[in-house]
């Protein structure tokens, strides 16, 4: 389909609340299919649409190369556990920074069909679904890391993506 331009630390749109998607349109099916190819240009393991500008409640996750998700309207049920490590955003590039986040979530939301599911995640998984799920409430992890931010190459980017 087509690479949107991720919006950058800076953008007001980053620090607005997105709206409930009601239904799947075409264009919500091509927003999507942007979402994955945008992600996947620029070595990413998720993005939310009010990254490329959009402000609606969808998220597309792919934290093991083997499973692509799309969340629409997320909602974490439950968390456990507790994992500190280093995190990087596709709106804040060239920085990573130490956040803490959830080991576990337990999230509900509807597929790209509207049809309800409700997945259990841990590790990257779960840290990329808080993640993204802060993108949708205005929330960037900058405001989340602990000591300061660090500056990384492209190449550590590219490793930071893969772990």
């Amino acid at each position: 389909m087509a690479i949107r331009k991720i919006r950058t630390i800076g953008d007001e749109i980053l620090t607005k609340k997105c709206k409930p998607v009601k239904e799947v349109t075409p264009r919500i099916r091509e927003l999507i299919e942007d979402m994955f190819d945008t992600m996947y240009d620029s070595n990413g393991v998720g993005l939310a649409a009010s990254q490329v500008g959009i402000l609606k409640n969808i998220v597309v996750i792919d934290a093991d190369d083997e499973n692509q998700y799309v969340f629409i309207n997320p909602e974490i049920l439950e968390t456990d556990g507790s994992q500190t490590g280093s995190e990087g955003c596709l709106s804040v590039p060239g920085k990573s920074g130490i956040v803490t986040r959830p080991n576990y979530v337990k999230v509900r939301a509807f597929d790209e069909n509207m049809q309800p599911f409700e997945l259990e995640g841990e590790g990257l998984l779960a840290r990329a679904i808080c993640h993204e799920c802060d993108h949708l409430n205005g929330e960037l992890y900058v405001d989340k890391v602990e000591g300061e931010l660090e500056d990384i190459t492209l190449e550590e980017e590219e490793l930071e993506a893969e772990e």
